[in-house]
């Protein structure tokens, strides 16, 4: 049986808040992660509760070949690629207009207990803010 190289990251995951370092806004008090296959490749969905008490979501989907895909459902990014270039590195790129606009890069820790997710968005000013999100797999009984 052939190992995808993303493998490692598939299954659902929970923020660790007290591990995490965020550079642009406040780090959500709680959150979960879940990365799961589909048709459509790589579907990815996250959940976060901010400091307020509200729930928030955001998903999306994208085949791991390092290939910008069209993207719909964002005024400020118009493509995006996902790319695996080892088993313990999932990395999802934003564009607009051919312009890289933010990177998420996931990286395996802790034999595979710990995903650690790095944001990354470049401003018009051209800084580039980072928020840092630690994640541990959910064991599921």
């Amino acid at each position: 049986m052939i190992r995808k190289m993303y493998e490692g990251f598939l299954g659902d995951w929970e923020l660790e808040p007290d591990a995490s370092h965020y550079g642009q806004g406040d780090a959500p008090t709680s959150g979960g992660y879940s990365i799961t296959e589909g048709r459509e490749g790589l579907q990815f969905v996250i959940q976060w509760q901010d400091h307020a008490g509200e729930n928030h979501s955001f998903s999306f989907s994208g085949v791991p070949d390092g290939e910008a895909r069209p993207f719909a459902g964002d005024d400020l990014i118009d493509s995006m690629s996902v790319s695996a270039p080892s088993s313990e590195e999932l990395t999802s790129r934003a564009f607009y207009q051919g312009r890289e606009l933010m990177v998420a890069k996931r990286m395996l820790i802790e034999d595979g207990a710990i995903m650690e997710v790095t944001q990354s968005v470049l401003l018009p000013d051209g800084s580039m803010p980072a928020n840092v999100a630690r994640y541990r797999r959910k064991l599921h009984s």
